[in-house]
Formats: C-alpha cells, sequence, structure tokens
C-alpha cells in the first residue's frame, strides 16, 4: 500500500512540531550552560597539570639523587683523607710520603669540586621544588572547581535527564513524519544558528527568526500554505499563526 503524501500544510506542521520538540531540549541544554564544557576543559587541563607534576617530580628526584652522590663523594673524600693523613705519620721515605701527599690534595680537589656541584644544583633544586610546588598548589585549586562544576551538573543532569530522553524519543519519533530531504534542510538551518531556530512564525510583519520584515505578498503565500516558504534574510522556514496553533488576538 502506497504511502499518502502529505500536503504542504501537514508538512510544516510535522515541522513546526519537531521544532517545537527540539527547542524544549535546547532549553534543557541552555539550562545546564556552559558547565559540560567546562568540566571537560578543567579535566584535560588537570591531566596536562598532573603530567607536568610527574616531570617536575621526577626532575626533583634526579637532582636529590645527584646532590646526595656528591655528598656521599665528600664524606669518602674526607675519610681518604683522614685515612692518608694517619699514614703518614709512618712513612719510611719521601717517595711514600709524596705519594700520600698527592692523594690528599685529589681528594681535597674531589671535595671542592663536589662542594661547587652541590652548590650549583641547590640553586637550580630550589628553584624547581618551588615551580613543583606552584604546580601542585594549582592542581589542588583546579580539582576543587572541578568538584564543585561536577557537583552542580549532576544536580541538573538528575533534574532533566528523564524530561530529556523523553523529549529526545519524542523528537526522533516526529522525525520519522518528516521526509528526509526536508529533515535534511532543517537539520542544517539548525545548525546554523546558536538558537536552533530552523521554523519560525511571522509575528508583527516580520521573521520570528530574525525579526527581517516579510513583505505582505509573502505573508499571504505563507498562509496560502501552498508551498513552504523560506526567510529571504535568513533561511528559516516560515509558518503562519494557524500552522503553529497560535490564536490572532484580533480574531480572540
Amino acid at each position: 500500500m502506497a504511502t499518502k503524501e502529505l500536503t504542504i500544510k501537514e508538512k510544516l506542521k510535522n515541522l513546526f512540531e519537531l521544532q517545537q520538540i527540539d527547542s524544549e531540549i535546547d532549553q534543557i541544554e541552555i539550562l545546564k550552560g556552559e558547565l559540560p564544557m567546562e568540566v571537560s576543559d578543567l579535566e584535560d587541563e588537570i591531566a596536562g597539570l598532573q603530567t607536568r607534576i610527574d616531570k617536575l617530580q621526577t626532575a626533583v628526584e634526579d637532582m636529590e639523587s645527584t646532590a646526595s652522590r656528591h655528598t656521599a663523594n665528600i664524606k669518602e673524600a674526607e675519610a681518604l683523607i683522614e685515612r692518608y693523613e694517619k699514614q703518614m705519620d709512618n712513612v719510611k721515605n719521601n717517595r711514600e710520603y709524596d705519594a700520600l701527599t698527592k692523594e690528599i690534595e685529589m681528594q681535597r680537589l674531589e671535595i671542592q669540586l663536589s662542594q661547587k656541584k652541590i652548590r650549583e644544583s641547590s640553586t637550580l633544586l630550589d628553584g624547581k621544588k618551588e615551580t613543583l610546588q606552584a604546580a601542585k598548589d594549582r592542581l589542588e585549586t583546579k580539582n576543587k572547581t572541578l568538584g564543585t562544576k561536577k557537583v552542580e551538573l549532576e544536580k541538573i543532569i538528575e533534574k532533566t535527564i528523564k524530561e530529556e530522553e523523553k523529549l529526545k524519543k519524542k523528537s526522533e519519533k516526529a522525525k520519522k513524519n518528516i521526509e528526509p530531504r526536508l529533515l535534511k534542510a532543517y537539520t542544517k538551518i539548525r545548525g546554523a544558528y546558536r538558537n536552533g531556530l530552523a521554523v519560525v512564525t511571522v509575528g508583527r510583519n516580520s521573521c520570528g527568526g530574525c525579526f527581517n520584515k516579510i513583505p505582505p505578498q509573502i505573508q499571504l503565500e505563507i498562509q496560502s500554505q501552498k508551498k513552504i516558504i523560506a526567510c529571504e534574510h535568513c533561511g528559516r522556514v516560515l509558518v503562519d499563526n494557524e500552522t503553529a496553533g497560535i490564536v490572532d488576538e484580533a480574531e480572540a
């Protein structure tokens, strides 16, 4: 059995009904505001901060390990100097004395070199630790902010999730009553505007989307419902009050 071809009036009515449903879904998204994006951005920023902190922590540990090695070198050199100095008390000839003297000098140079390395790394280490602490403080602040934003978002979702799911099912059902070509155009127009309005009424002789004036002749064509008419300024589909189910105040 062939599917009955819808009249222009029926097509416009179906389009307007779909717009009404989708606008209700849009209102829920507006209620959520920028929270979903803010939560996502914060999560990305926190992940980046954590990676930076991990690298800084590794750098600090490496620098501390290097400083510990130099400190150990100093202690070892001091112990050797002490041992060599005791051995000098029992030297039997000048050759042994000179050899011990050279060893002591070498160990003293080793101590000076390690002390220099420790001083150099100490300044760098302090700066690295300050940077690390600042990153940790920032991470703590971001985590607190994220926690707050998530709670806000969860509360809104909890309040609206059932209604949103119901509306989305309703929207999918309504789309089945619209031919693919019209639905594609509707979706494209909706995506072009922040308010998501693709089907609007004519009010006070103006387009309900861009508020530009609609010539009287075009208004008559809209009312005749013989063809689908789009606003020449914004491209939105225009419907009359009867299709939209609005009672004209002048007739009420």
